[in-house]
């Protein structure tokens, strides 16, 4: 067998990573939206397990379509069991919470995660947080905690139950990320690593699954396409895609361009779920973005 080549890691994020990261917000953007949708037809503990139970087997397919060795002993096992547990932590707090509140705010709430990672990779990863990332991220995270006080946006007493939740998730997502770049998963292909996720991420959930109220709810085609979307192209593509981001670009530089993820998920859960587009989300969302800038050194020179 031939040895992997080594990784050629970037000190900044340049064009290619800029437009792969937009395209991917978007998506994740819409992702939550269809979340949303799938709970009609299904219980969040049960669209857990069967999104990442179909999208292990595509992701299986294509790895003995493509002759990628996952089996083999690379002494990945303990992190991959770490990183799967907590992602498998995340999903189930981001659909408990996403159950109980609005689109709109759970994808707000999840996506404090990039002020998680960067406190986290200061301290883990040795990228020192300088003083107009601080700033920021300070500023962005300031935009959610706008958004989470916007009685307006608030869809029930029970949402803000749902927005901790969220905003739990959020810090379990951002341990994953930091967990993968610590204990040397970026070494292994990135299609390893999402199974080793998919399946803490199934064996997370399944303890909960007696106690998550029925399991069936209205069954049309539209949550099963979101369920297959989410499945197929979210999880087996876009997440592929991420990690092998992570493998070469800066933690920090990456995850906040999630940052942009609220924005596209407001604007698609107001387009396609008609959840309220408020003054105190347009104001959030502006502080967001600028953060985004601000934190980004690559991203600003190419815009200032």
């Amino acid at each position: 067998m031939s040895q992997p080549q080594a990784i050629e890691r970037r000190s900044h994020l340049d064009s290619f990573a800029i437009t792969t990261m937009l395209v991917l917000t978007v998506i994740w953007g819409l992702n939550t939206v269809l979340s949303k949708v799938s709970m009609i037809g299904f219980n969040p503990v049960l669209m857990n397990l069967l999104r990442s139970t179909i999208a292990m087997i595509a992701i299986l397919v294509w790895c003995c379509w493509r002759g990628i060795a996952i089996f083999t002993r690379d002494g990945s096992l303990k992190a991959g069991l770490i990183v799967g547990a907590l992602f498998g932590i995340e999903f189930v707090l981001i659909y408990a919470g996403l159950d109980l509140t609005s689109a709109s705010r759970c994808i707000l709430m999840t996506n404090t995660m990039p002020f998680f990672v960067m406190i986290g990779a200061h301290f883990m990863l040795g990228e020192r947080i300088t003083t107009s990332k601080f700033v920021g991220i300070i500023i962005a995270f300031a935009g959610v905690a706008i958004v989470f006080l916007d009685k307006l946006s608030l869809p029930s007493p029970q949402a803000l139950y749902g927005d901790f939740l969220s905003l739990l998730g959020g810090l379990a997502w951002a341990a994953t990320t930091l967990c993968i770049r610590k204990f040397g998963l970026t070494k292994v292909a990135p299609e390893k690593t999402l199974l080793y996720q998919l399946a803490g991420a199934v064996l997370v959930a399944l303890p909960f699954l007696p106690f998550s109220g029925p399991l069936i709810r209205d069954v049309t085609w539209l949550p099963v396409a979101s369920l297959l979307f989410q499945s197929l192209i979210v999880v087996a593509i876009t997440y592929v895609v991420w990690f092998w981001m992570v493998a070469r670009y800066p933690a920090t530089g990456l995850t906040v361009f999630t940052f942009l993820s609220p924005v596209f998920g407001v604007m698609f859960g107001g387009l396609l779920l008609g959840e309220p587009m408020t003054y105190g989300l347009f104001l959030g969302l502006g502080l967001v973005v600028l953060g985004l800038i601000l934190v980004n050194d690559g991203f600003r020179r190419r815009v200032i």
